[in-house]
């Protein structure tokens, strides 16, 4: 009885593990895509294709199947390039329900547009 619920207690906490290790792999390749679509000489575009060429070698394809295109946008007055990336959520092993993990990245853009001082 004791050998039972210490192999689940050992399960549970192995399967946390692997959870946060998903997250913490995406969070970081997210965040890389986003630094090289932010570069003065590559497209937003180009970060969502790292992204996945990221996290296709780093877990599995199906982690890398809904990335979205990164996209320019302004935060505090500074334009920023931001990957999104919705993943399963590896609930029994590698394997989840899709689309239930979110995670982005963003990167300062290094072509920033300036405005005339008044």
């Amino acid at each position: 009885m004791v050998s039972a619920l210490l192999l689940v207690v050992a399960l549970a906490v192995f399967q946390l593990g692997l959870a946060l290790y998903v997250r913490n792999t995406l969070i970081s390749a997210a965040s890389e895509g986003a630094r090289y679509g932010a570069r003065a000489d590559a497209a937003p575009g180009d970060g969502a294709a790292r992204t996945s060429a990221l996290i296709t070698s780093s877990l599995s394809a199906s982690f890398a199947e809904d990335v979205s295109a990164a996209t320019r946008t302004t935060s505090g007055g500074v334009q920023v390039i931001e990957v999104t990336v919705s993943a399963p959520l590896p609930v029994i092993g590698p394997v989840g329900p899709s689309g239930l993990l979110t995670v982005s990245g963003r990167a300062f853009s290094e072509q920033q547009v300036t405005r005339a001082a008044p």
